[in-house]
């Protein structure tokens, strides 16, 4: 026949076929189609088996009552119960808001903030490198000395300033010492300084209060902003280059920290008389002894403040003290050189010359300058010199 082929193996005839190429290769793509249409069905089929097993088991479990599973899902969103408590929390099984208040203090914020307090002391710590104090452009003193804070107003100062440093070691100590402290003290040594820190920021905290008020009392006449105020900031304050703006007895950045006072200051001071007034009975605020929810709201308040209050701070505390030569004198000893006065607040010495209130050299500090002159031993036209006037 067409095609076959014959040949005898052991006195017999074989026939073999012979495959034509094409229909090899035909062959050969449906096995290959057939094993990969396999091997892609076979697990799909399984997982949609486990698929609807699961959908089953899913739709049984939902269409029973868990009655335990929904009495505390009321009971979290405010269902009452019973409870033995008296006053507020009575009858109240879980309270919401502490678990809120938890996990604000393990959030991100909390944990992070205070890396702002380490950022604008690197700032300052950089710019007194790079810049160095500001120092007074007149090298030699006449002695002539202007009053710039009275006795009652550098005894508030002061014992606000060492509060408000007890009360920032004391604060952070509880703030972040879980995650700061515990590594290094270990969890007895923190457990006894979190506990002295707590009873020390218990009792210097509404010291701490109290002068903060009367520091407002004593300085809000000062600080309402001026034109001036717009100007000193244009010229950047001085705080670069030799020449310094015009200012009265406060000028722009003195305001402004006068104004943070205001806020965030009494922010933490209000939200920290909430949180204390349960450690003194005696001077009880009507509200305040059982309002679990106000002390939590406040307590996030205090925190945040503090901590931004105390970096912005660090920036009043360095110019006061290392960043302005003879600043820190005023709040020593009360007085300050002319010089000073002239390079950083020359309106308001001018004022103090006009009412006779520069004390010449060797006169006794809270005499009084009556003589008759008006700018002293200065006429009007030199002031722009003396004062080194930018405007």
């Amino acid at each position: 026949m067409p095609g076959h082929q014959s040949r005898a193996v052991s006195g017999g005839v074989v026939s073999k076929s012979k495959m034509s190429k094409a229909r090899r290769r035909k062959i050969a793509l449906w096995s290959t189609f057939l094993v990969l249409s396999l091997s892609l069905a076979l697990p799909l089929a399984s997982y949609s088996i486990h698929w609807l097993g699961m959908s089953a088991t899913a739709q049984d479990a939902s269409s029973s009552v868990n009655p335990r599973s929904d009495l505390w899902r009321a009971i979290r969103h405010g269902e009452p119960g019973y409870s033995a408590v008296k006053g507020e929390g009575a009858n109240v099984l879980v309270q919401s808001g502490g678990e809120n208040w938890r996990q604000f203090k393990e959030s991100a914020l909390v944990k992070n903030i205070s890396w702002l307090i380490v950022g604008m002391a690197a700032v300052l710590l950089l710019y007194h490198l790079f810049h160095g104090k500001n120092r007074l452009v007149a090298r030699e003193l006449s002695g002539r000395m202007v009053p710039r804070w009275n006795g009652f107003e550098r005894m508030v100062h002061w014992i606000t300033a060492f509060s408000f440093i007890v009360l920032s070691i004391t604060g952070i100590s509880l703030l972040l010492g879980k995650n700061l402290l515990i590594p290094l003290l270990g969890k007895a040594g923190f457990a006894s300084w979190a506990g002295l820190s707590m009873t020390i920021h218990n009792v210097i905290g509404p010291i701490f209060t109290i002068g903060i008020f009367l520091m407002i009392i004593m300085w809000i006449w000062h600080n309402f902003p001026t034109m001036t105020d717009l100007k000193w900031f244009a010229k950047g304050g001085g705080m670069f280059g030799d020449a310094h703006p015009s200012a009265g007895r406060m000028n722009g950045g003195e305001k402004v920290w006068f104004w943070i006072l205001m806020t965030l200051g009494v922010a933490v001071c209000i939200s920290g008389v909430i949180l204390v007034s349960p450690v003194y009975p005696q001077i009880q605020i009507p509200g305040l002894d059982a309002a679990r929810g106000l002390m939590q709201d406040a307590s996030a308040v205090h925190a945040i403040a503090a901590v931004v209050w105390t970096a912005i701070a660090l920036g009043h505390i360095y110019i006061g003290t290392a960043g302005t030569e003879g600043a820190i004198q005023g709040m020593a000893t009360g007085y300050v050189s002319e010089e000073w006065a002239a390079q950083h607040h020359d309106l308001w010495l001018e004022d103090m010359h006009r009412d006779g209130k520069v004390l010449l050299p060797g006169e006794p500090r809270g005499a009084q300058n009556q003589r008759g002159t008006v700018y002293g031993d200065k006429k009007p036209t030199q002031l722009g010199t003396l004062y080194n006037r930018t405007d």
